[in-house]
């Protein structure tokens, strides 16, 4: 790892391996797999996500011991999973049990049999995605190029993940403008309407209801009806009437 051109190579495949796939969570599972095997003394590893309202979520481990390990910092409010999502790139505890940062935290995971760890900053160009925590049995168990490594690695990871996340928010998107198209088509074919009629009527559905409107376009591709009992009406405020009904045959 110390040549530089191959390093270059060795992080390029790591790069590729990462990108391939579009789904989070093997994406996510795949990071934590290949932290271990590329930085030598992590023992196992995991990912901690960040979300809404100051919370962490641990989406990927490669063992129980991982997942005990931020569970704790989540119970405890504090460690270096914490400190990364939140303040700084990166923290390194070379003596957990000795480490007064987190005088609660580090007694409690050196009991588990952590004796060193190291939690790096996942972040793209537009924002912090979690931590990659990376734990290791041993004490003073990571050397500078060990940090160096799981540094790059982290960055690799992070654009990987990012990439993960952004494909699956696109599909997603197409799924639910689908499935709205054929609730329009349902409600067109049964009650008359035209799209921007049949739209309409899911919409003052979901706001009357307060659900999302892919839910209601569910519930009416489904159902081959609107959810009963609420009064919500079509664009001119009453409940849209079958096709039987509002075109007689005369």
């Amino acid at each position: 790892m110390h040549d530089t051109t191959h390093a270059a190579q060795f992080f390029a495949r790591i790069s590729r391996e990462l990108m391939d796939g579009v789904e989070e969570e093997p994406n996510f599972q795949r990071v934590t797999e290949r932290a271990v095997e590329v930085v030598e003394p992590c023992d196992f590893a995991s990912i901690s996500l960040r979300r809404r309202r100051r919370r962490v979520e641990t989406i990927a481990s490669t063992s129980d011991d991982a997942e005990l390990c931020d569970s704790l910092q989540l119970e405890l409010g504090e460690g270096p999973c914490l400190e990364a999502v939140w303040d700084e790139d990166a923290y390194l505890s070379e003596s957990i049990q000795d480490d007064r940062r987190w005088p609660r935290w580090g007694p409690r995971v050196a009991e588990i049999g952590v004796g060193s760890v190291l939690s790096i900053r996942l972040s793209s160009s537009t924002e912090t995605i979690g931590a990659l925590n990376l734990y290791s049995r041993r004490a003073h168990a990571f050397d500078q190029d060990d940090v160096d490594v799981a540094l790059i690695f982290a960055a690799h990871a992070a654009n990987a993940m990012n990439s993960a996340q952004t494909v699956t928010g696109l599909q997603s998107a197409l799924q639910s403008r689908h499935l709205i198209g054929v609730a329009q088509g349902v409600l067109m074919l049964m009650y008359g309407l035209s799209m921007d009629q049949a739209f309409e009527v899911l919409r003052r559905y979901s706001s009357h209801r307060n659900v999302k409107l892919v839910e209601v376009a569910q519930f009416v591709v489904d159902n081959r009806n609107l959810p009963e009992g609420d009064g919500a009406g079509d664009v001119d405020g009453e409940p849209p009437a079958p096709v039987s009904q509002a075109r007689p045959t005369t």
